[in-house]
């Protein structure tokens, strides 16, 4: 309804400047929907901001574009209003003309007209060091949700999880395995403190044993360095050399056990939380295929890498950053950035029109330096767009809840989904910004009342169902939705349920835009209301014929609008509860 409305007053405008009434390098008009009751569905200050440049009042400039709308079956009346706006005020009878489209359109209403903007969508990208917490269950439901939105809005586009495979975190792994795997054969050790002490490690350990048997065993002296004069990380670094030198080729072997078992148990949390991807980009397939080497000598080339100390560093204070950054070790060893320098190149390279990354707001300070790396690579850095996802807390019995004890210091998503399920969880999670602080009432999800948002929503789609189900079970006929009298819906009722219904799009679109799935999570509550407070007015099946057909005809609408936009969220739509 927006862009047939917003087609209507630049065609007036349009037709304006070729009289040669207005000048032709006019600012496109906006619209807007009005704050207040009563300014009509939707309000612009094209005539405000016009003014000046046309040379007449904002109210007389408003007339004149008044005069030139054409009649449209669309609109019931446009008002100058205030100082210069004009308001408009759709035709019920052009709303009532959205319901047949719904109902004919049905799962597919809301897909706008396909775009030829490709889209990468990277999102989650966990270490796979250990399974995934509640932390990331926030940014999963938040990507997946996006990408979702973002293609019913049009767009191509294709998700991607990077898997950090090839750096230091997986070493640690590989050696807290090795160590669960000696004590698993009774060697007694003292677990350093800094190896990954979580149960799963115990368990991968397990399935070592089982599959390898003793041929992984070797002296813990040779490994387990003595302490004495070696800061924590120095110590774990020449407790990994020393198992690599122990075990020679095996290493590979235990270090891709850890690894696979890791990305397997992630892939499959995913895949139960409904997140699916397009591809797993490995950051090993960086380094092997040179394109790490092949990024820093472009940087090299530039001048915008220096030796010190034995490392090689990025200027990246010379694009803004607060300090240089380190892309080689003095063990000659690529960093994280190095690689995430590469990957980004990569990205670019594969000829997408926009890049986002989705990122925990503790990355938020790493931003700078990617984008420094961009721009020293003589890239767009606007055509990648980094979004924050704040942490979430939980809380039961409105107590923080205490951290995991089987999974070592934190609340995984599997337990999440486990005492909440999906639908609460996937809601929940982006019924908020964000990047804003998000407190996860694991009560409130777990109840079934009005307070509980997914609950009632939910519900506002199973009692439509129950409606049609009663309609069987009675043996009661339903004609077709062209031979309905929708012009019998005209209760305060049913006008406001339209109106809401008439909003989806516009709202999928904004949403989309802003990046912003919360505001489905909003429209579809606000829905959910509208859907109750009719029920709850108004007999169905009770009514006359004519009109309860009408009023089928809408419920059917608004069934479908809820459930395509809890579809949005990854969120189901049961037809009982």
């Amino acid at each position: 309804m927006k862009q047939r409305i917003a087609a209507l007053l630049q065609e007036a405008i349009t037709n304006l400047v070729v009289a040669g009434h207005l000048p032709a390098d006019l600012p496109t008009p906006e619209l807007a929907r009005p704050r207040q009751e009563g300014h009509g569905d939707f309000s612009t200050n094209f005539p405000l901001i016009a003014a000046k440049a046309v040379g007449r009042a904002p109210r007389i400039l408003a007339a004149d574009i008044q005069g030139a709308l054409s009649r449209s079956p669309w609109i019931e009346r446009v008002e100058i209003a205030g100082p210069g706006f004009l308001n408009f005020f759709v035709a019920d009878s052009a709303l009532l003309g959205l319901i047949p489209e719904i109902l004919a359109e049905g799962k597919h209403y809301g897909e706008l007209p396909r775009k030829s903007t490709k889209i990468l969508l990277e999102f989650v990208s966990a270490n796979p060091n250990g399974p995934l917490h509640v932390g990331h269950g926030r940014g999963a439901a938040y990507g997946d949700s996006l990408g979702r939105l973002l293609a019913c809005a049009g767009y191509d586009v294709q998700r991607e999880y990077y898997v950090n495979d090839a750096g230091r975190q997986m070493d640690i792994l590989a050696l807290s395995v090795w160590l669960r795997y000696m004590e698993a054969a009774g060697a007694a050790l003292v677990f350093p403190e800094t190896g990954y002490r979580g149960a799963y490690v115990q368990d991968i350990a397990r399935a070592l044993r089982e599959k390898v048997g003793d041929t992984l065993q070797r002296t813990l002296s040779d490994i387990l360095i003595e302490a004495r004069d070696h800061d924590p990380d120095a110590l774990t670094d020449a407790r990994i050399a020393r198992l690599k030198a122990a075990l020679g080729a095996q290493y590979q072997d235990l270090h891709g056990f850890g690894l696979n078992a890791m990305l397997a148990d992630i892939e499959d949390d995913l895949k139960a939380f409904g997140v699916h991807y397009d591809r797993w980009y490995s950051e090993r397939a960086l380094l092997e295929s040179g394109a790490i080497e092949r990024a820093l000598d472009r940087l090299r080339a530039h001048g915008d890498l220096y030796e010190e100390g034995g490392a090689q560093w990025f200027r990246a204070t010379r694009y803004g950053d607060e300090k240089d950054r380190v892309v080689v070790r003095e063990n000659q060893v690529t960093t994280y950035f190095a690689s995430d320098i590469a990957y980004h190149l990569d990205k670019y390279e594969r000829g997408f029109d926009g890049l986002i990354d989705v990122w925990g707001a503790d990355h938020h300070g790493y931003i700078p330096r990617v984008m420094g790396a961009l721009t020293a690579l003589g890239l767009e850095p606007e055509q990648l767009q980094v979004l924050l996802v704040q942490f979430a807390i939980l809380y039961r019995g409105g107590v923080r809840a205490q951290m995991s004890t089987r999974s070592g210091d934190f609340v995984t998503l599997r337990e999440l989904r486990a005492e909440v399920g999906n639908d609460a969880a996937r809601f929940f999670y982006v019924l908020r910004k964000s990047e804003q602080h998000m407190d996860f009432d694991l009560d409130l999800a777990k109840s079934q009342s009005n307070e509980n948002p997914v609950y009632y929503v939910q519900y506002a789609h199973a009692r439509i169902m129950s409606v049609f189900r009663q309609l069987e079970e009675r043996g009661l006929s339903r004609g077709s939705v062209a031979q309905c009298d929708l012009t019998l819906l005209n209760t305060p009722e049913e006008s406001v349920l339209i109106r809401t219904l008439g909003r989806y799009t516009e709202v999928i679109e904004d949403a989309a835009a802003a990046r912003e799935p919360h505001q489905i999570a909003y429209y579809v509550r606000e829905l959910a209301s509208n859907v109750h407070a009719y029920y709850n007015a108004h007999a169905f099946l009770s009514a006359p014929a004519d009109l309860r057909e009408a009023r089928l005809a809408l419920i059917g609408a608004a069934r479908y609008v809820l459930a395509n936009g809890l579809g949005l969220l990854g969120v189901s739509a049961p037809e009982t509860m």
